[in-house]
């Protein structure tokens, strides 16, 4: 019998952890000291300097050597734990979790009614990065009360809390593992938990099994011949097995490469299938619907009680639980609670394609390792798949329409075409102009990491970071991509933080007020009237790099301003409302058109697109004049200046666009038709 790649321990072992090796225990110790041995031998092995971690996009967090798992794998591995060993409930970690990250919190996975514990099965990998592992294994003929369920992972709780009191313990709870969690967190208010629900069954008074639960004493008395009848049940409870198999097929292949490969999973799949009639068997589904009963009644009664920040994550094709609406009905409830939607999925949402937990944690901002979130120190540069994602939903097509035209100025004054005036080493501080909405944002990201290997930390306004803001949006996740790519709310210590660990950090003066501004206005800066950046970008010797960008008012056209929808009541109270208290004021202290931070949405008409056109200006190095620069005057001097050559590139770009031959769509189009469509467009004379 082949090892399965899970080590399993109860409760009352602490300290030691049992590997399942030819359906036996094996007991081995796992100190500290050789997880932090291990952890240093991987980074050293990597070859990653200092200096490359703090400029490029660090290695730490590669997904190449993650091996992709898929349905087949969760049943032959379930087909091992199944087997009755007479033994009670129990945590597992698996072993393909590998090797952590520093200070890394632990997350308790708590399964759905099958038990099993191996939901996670398709993030083990990358979740193993940045978490300590448990999964919770309830034995398929285990008789557990459901409220003793909850004090063995209450007792877990208490144990790890008091041994790593600053660490938060994640618990992703999976249908009536949701239930499970939310109990835990009911009697634990003051315990530092961040919750994970995946589809959860506090709506079991809705689903499709409430019919079943009246018949339960039908089901134990049901002959073994008909047992063969419950492929519905089965089916609403394990998902869909079609979108499991999809999981490991690359999107993007040929239809037909994809129906090959779609065709070899399932031939590979089928002699496993038998395993997920083993998983309810007849004699355990009446215990196994009456727990969920007990669960989801239990867990519904004590959601007052629940002070842990919450994020659902919710299925549109649930055809067991209203998943979507549930979590509207819990989002109201729970005080502090996010909601991620997927309209595409089944039940068993973690085993489907696409759906990666690393990077729906990412993008929600749920990750911390300690207290309080540190969006510079606990944030994850993103993977390949991570950035390829964002491309193609978003920066591809920006490409294409507007092929941005990036030049930057070399030490002695040279203006080129490309990046190749930015220092590879930080840290940079790129201090510029906030086209309308952010446009410029997409282009600016895509080509620094495409030309330079270079992430941007963009300081950004504390908004796009806040939970409840969250509950104003049409869509909860609209803000999830600037997250994932590097975002930071800004603030003297985030900005203090990113210059110390050398990073290439995106600044912008003008703030909200220069990124909704009212019509007539574009290209004019609102910066503060007091110097704001130089000296802490001196104390680090940082170089500062001014741009401009232009282009905003060959895309849109800005039909209605703030001014304007205050002259509408009824969006005028909405503004009021939005603003009121959900918005930090970060200038209350600056008067002047700067500190006019209110948010609104503006109203504008989409153009055929023109063209973006940036210009970085001559690089500024403060490190030979950090003691100069601590005085006041002479940093606001420099402050001045920077201004002034922001200004200078806008009109620089201004002027030269007019000469440029592929400033439209349609010029663009026919070259690239003749010369293809890979082929960079040429601008005006630099």
């Amino acid at each position: 019998m082949a090892a399965i790649g899970v080590s399993l321990f109860t409760t009352r072992i602490t300290h030691r952890k049992k590997r399942l090796v030819a359906g036996k225990f094996k007991v081995s110790s796992i100190s500290v000291k050789q997880s932090t041995e291990s952890k240093r031998k991987q980074v050293e092995k990597q070859s990653v300097t200092k200096e490359t971690t703090t400029t490029t996009i660090p290695k730490a967090f590669d997904e190449s050597e993650i091996e992709q798992l898929s349905v087949k794998d969760y049943l032959e591995r379930a087909k091992e734990m199944i087997k009755s060993d007479g033994g009670p409930p129990r945590w597992f970690s698996p072993l393909e979790c590998g090797a952590r990250w520093n200070h890394s919190p632990l997350l308790l996975f708590l399964p759905g009614v099958d038990g099993i514990g191996l939901g996670l099965i398709m993030n083990h990998q990358r979740l193993g990065k940045i978490f300590d592992i448990w999964c919770l294994h309830i034995p398929v003929m285990d008789r557990t009360p459901f409220e003793d369920l909850v004090r063995l992972v209450e007792r877990t709780v208490k144990s790890e809390s008091s041994r790593s009191p600053n660490r938060p313990i994640y618990l992703v709870g999976e249908s009536f593992g949701g239930c499970l969690a939310l109990a835990v967190a009911a009697r634990n208010p003051t315990a530092d938990l961040m919750l994970i629900l995946v589809n959860p069954a506090t709506s079991l008074s809705k689903s499709q099994l409430r019919p079943l639960l009246p018949l339960l004493p039908v089901l134990e008395a049901m002959p073994e011949q008909l047992h063969v009848g419950f492929p519905y049940i089965l089916g609403l409870v394990a998902g869909d097995p079609f979108r499991m198999m999809m999981a490991t097929i690359e999107k993007g292949l040929p239809l037909q490469q994809t129906v090959v490969e779609l065709s070899e999973n399932l031939a590979a799949t089928l002699p496993s299938l038998s395993v997920v009639a083993d998983i309810l068997p007849r004699e355990s589904l009446p215990w196994k619907l009456q727990i969920l009963k007990s669960a989801a009644s239990f867990a519904n009664s004590r959601i007052h009680a629940i002070k842990a920040e919450t994020l659902i994550l919710a299925s549109g094709k649930d055809q067991l639980l209203p998943s979507l609406e549930e979590a509207e009905r819990l989002y109201h409830l729970l005080p502090t609670c996010q909601i991620r939607k997927f309209n595409d999925s089944g039940h068993a949402l973690l085993m489907e394609g696409g759906v990666d937990l690393v990077t729906i944690i990412k993008g929600a901002g749920f990750y911390r390792r300690t207290r309080k979130i540190d969006y510079v120190s606990d944030f994850m540069p993103p993977t390949p798949s991570e950035f390829k994602q964002v491309y193609d939903s978003w920066y591809r097509l920006v490409d294409i329409a507007l092929s941005p035209v990036m030049l930057s100025t070399l030490d002695d004054g040279k203006i080129v075409r490309g990046l190749a005036g930015i220092p590879q080493k930080g840290p940079v501080v790129l201090v510029g102009y906030h086209m309308l909405l952010g446009l410029e944002l997409g282009p600016l990201f895509n080509r620094f990491l495409y030309e330079k290997n270079i992430l941007l930390r963009g300081m950004a306004h504390p908004l796009m970071f806040g939970k409840n803001w969250e509950r104003s949006l049409l869509d909860y996740s609209s803000f999830d991509l600037y997250r994932i790519m590097g975002g930071v709310p800004v603030s003297p210590s985030n900005f203090y933080k990113l210059l110390s660990q050398n990073s290439h950090v995106l600044l912008y003066p003008g703030g909200v007020r220069e990124a909704l501004h009212r019509k007539g206005e574009e290209y004019k800066l609102f910066w503060p009237l007091q110097s704001e950046f130089v000296r802490m970008a001196a104390r680090f010797g940082a170089t500062i790099i001014p741009f401009g960008v232009i282009g905003e008012d060959d895309i849109l056209n800005l039909i209605i301003d703030y001014d304007d929808f205050l002259k509408i009541p009824f969006v005028k109270s909405l503004i009021e409302e939005i603003n009121d208290g959900r918005v930090r004021r970060l200038r209350d202290e600056i008067n002047g058109e700067v500190a006019k931070e209110d948010i609104y949405f503006p109203g504008v008409l989409p153009k055929l697109p023109g063209r973006f056109y940036f210009l970085f200006g001559k690089p500024i190095d403060t490190q030979a004049r950090t003691e100069e620069l601590q005085d006041r005057e002479r940093a606001h001097e420099l402050y001045i200046h920077v201004k002034s050559e922001v200004e200078r590139n806008i009109a620089y770009l201004k002027e030269k666009r007019e000469k440029d031959p592929y400033r439209t769509f349609l010029s663009r189009l026919i070259y690239q038709a003749i010369h293809g469509s890979a082929t960079e467009v040429p601008t005006f004379e630099v």
